[in-house]
């Protein structure tokens, strides 16, 4: 596709601001590359959490690169700011300027998209807790990203994904339902049927009731076209929802008083944050989650020199010196320090360090296993609030 860059173009500089270039063009004049300390942190205050991920792009970045780079586990959960209020570096790279600093454009890029899109998925997957979700959202961004998001919003907290090569990507099967176009072609109770009759034994069966008539007559119809539905999905449009809530109670009312108590019901389109606490509540047992998580802000990141030739320096607005990253195992605070070793303020027990190396003079350390940094996110949010 013509928008999109190769990895070949990334790691030619091709998406880099041109004012880096600008910069090494004036440092190689001079002859002067220093070896210096860079950290990527969040300023912002505006998140209650980030969930970090990426770290499998942003370290194929430094491939051969002769750099050291240390970060956070990947699918940490940390709140943008320590107990003290300073930024909480979630990775660090010790090297050469020239060597790795005119990648800081597409390092960012990486990480900051991909923690962008898990911290969504997780706001969502602690809200909803242990219903399913389901992410349903590459359509609303450029094909070539399907991956990408995918595998953020499940390494995030979502269950299941819809897209094929992002559920490749993740090493699971992609999971969805049926299209309105499949029940406009064949109408709704020939489209059920057929569609259970076509689907191979295994695929969840899920029919969509909200194509032409009232969702929960709909809903009964399809429970006695195919036996065994597992589920039935809204996706009322909005023009038509009045209170979505009271739909869902409506279609779990009719469908257990002629019953098909075992029969859930999947809620989808334009949901938010806000909306999941009564729908579960009015008796919703899955949702499909798309846009809210697929184009979810970019986590602000911005990457700052903190150390230049052994020396402490950086810009105003910054801390200077190489750090370290530390948490208490009993109360999950993080405290940001330039020692090795640290006790926790609170209770007084030795913290953990978290950094990690992931590069090694440019060899890579990093192994991705997507399904235990997904397992340790869930393990995290039983640790943390939203308001």
């Amino acid at each position: 596709m013509r928008n999109i860059a190769s990895q070949e173009e990334i790691l030619d500089l091709k998406t880099t601001d041109i004012y880096f270039l600008r910069a090494r063009k004036v440092l190689r004049k001079i002859g002067f590359n220093p070896k210096v300390v860079m950290e990527i942190t969040c300023s912002s205050r505006e998140q209650p959490w980030i969930t970090l991920s990426g770290l499998d792009d942003l370290t194929e970045l430094l491939r051969g690169k002769k750099v050291d780079a240390y970060s956070l586990p990947e699918g940490t959960i940390f709140p943008p700011r320590d107990m003290n209020g300073i930024p909480i570096p979630a990775v660090k790279v010790d090297g050469k300027y020239l060597d790795f600093g005119m990648l800081e454009t597409p390092m960012l890029g990486s990480l900051s998209q991909a923690s962008g899109i898990a911290t969504k998925a997780s706001y969502f997957k602690k809200r909803i807790g242990e219903l399913p979700l389901l992410s349903f959202g590459v359509r609303r961004m450029h094909p070539a990203l399907a991956p990408l998001i995918d595998r953020n919003s499940y390494m995030g907290g979502c269950d299941k994904v819809s897209s094929i090569i992002g559920a490749d990507r993740i090493g699971k099967k992609a999971e969805g339902t049926m299209p309105h176009s499949l029940l406009l072609l064949l109408g709704e109770d020939r489209g059920w049927k057929v569609y259970d009759e076509v689907i191979e034994e295994g695929a969840n069966r899920i029919a969509l009731v909200d194509t032409y008539s009232d969702e929960k007559e709909s809903s009964l119809r399809a429970a006695r076209a195919i036996k065994g539905l597992n589920a039935v999905r809204l996706d009322t449009p909005s023009s038509r929802r009045g209170n979505f809530a009271d739909i869902v109670r409506e279609v779990r009312w009719e469908l257990d008083r002629n019953g098909k108590k075992g029969v859930g019901i999947i809620v989808s389109g334009g949901i938010k944050e806000g909306d999941i606490e009564e729908l579960k509540k009015a008796g919703a047992s899955g949702f499909g989650i798309g846009t809210a998580i697929s184009s979810a802000s970019a986590i602000d990141f911005a990457m700052d020199i903190v150390n230049i030739e052994g020396k402490d320096k950086t810009k105003k607005g910054k801390y200077s010196g190489s750090k370290n990253v530390f948490r208490c195992r009993k109360c999950h605070s993080y405290l940001v320090s330039v020692n090795t070793r640290e006790k926790c303020p609170s209770d007084g027990s030795q913290m953990e360090s978290l950094y990690h190396k992931v590069v090694e003079n440019g060899k890579v350390i990093y192994r991705e296993n997507i399904q235990e940094s997904r397992n340790y996110v869930l393990e995290q949010l039983g640790w943390y609030q939203l308001s």
